[in-house]
């Protein structure tokens, strides 16, 4: 089985219709699709936005299904933070994450999951697309706001050298590592915006244009 993650209503439409998913199970802010891809079941979570909608939906799914899943993918737009020469459309399969809201004034081992980064090794069939970029390295940064302002974009890389925030990822990945299948994961991270002052309009002007090029690289992912 094939478990998927997003987070907006428009990003799970653009799946749902894709690979024809059927409404599964609905919850009061969330909704789960199901459906098959040649012999493999897909499982959608449309979670909602924030770390707790996306750790909530993780949950339920490896709670209910986690010894059939062989990938755990999360996928969605993210603001570019200029770090490198990315631009709109580009997609990253980010190495490296952090929680980079996360404020604690004192350290120790015991709180190194929520202050330390979490990191995963992406595997996917093809790295080279004809109509965009596919960046194989990277750091996230995932906060519960949405970026749109560039001192908040100089803090995010020299902070954690971040090439792309957005709001799900390490809590994805956090629920992941909990239930020991960080080896399954993927996060597929499609710049939809430059997390600056225009990111707000910019990125659903560019969203399904950006969500197609994820999936362009969810179906290499797939084949690995």
């Amino acid at each position: 089985m094939i478990a998927i993650v997003t987070a907006m209503k428009e990003e799970s439409e653009i799946l749902v219709k894709k690979y024809n998913l059927k409404t599964y199970k609905k919850f009061k802010n969330w909704t789960v699709f199901k459906g098959k891809l040649h012999k493999n079941e897909i499982l959608l979570a449309f979670s909602g936005i924030g770390k707790i909608q996306c750790a909530m939906a993780t949950t339920w799914i490896l709670e209910n299904f986690g010894e059939k899943i062989t990938k755990l993918i999360n996928i969605g737009i993210a603001g570019n933070t200029g770090k490198t020469s990315a631009k709109i459309g580009d997609v990253f399969l980010p190495k490296k994450f952090w929680q980079s809201d996360m404020y604690l004034p004192f350290d120790g081992s015991h709180l190194d999951y929520a202050k330390k980064s979490i990191e995963i090794t992406p595997k996917i069939s093809e790295k080279t697309f004809k109509n965009f970029t596919l960046h194989t390295e990277g750091t996230c940064a995932t906060a519960d706001r949405f970026v749109d302002n560039e001192a908040e974009i100089e803090d995010l890389k020299n902070r954690f050298e971040a090439d792309v925030c957005e709001m799900e990822a390490f809590a994805f990945l956090s629920v992941a590592r909990e239930y020991y299948v960080l080896e399954k994961c993927i996060c597929i991270k499609s710049i939809s915006d430059g997390a600056d002052s225009d990111a707000q309009e910019v990125h659903m002007n560019n969203l399904e244009f950006a969500m197609k090029n994820g999936v362009e690289v969810l179906e290499k992912v797939l084949e690995v």
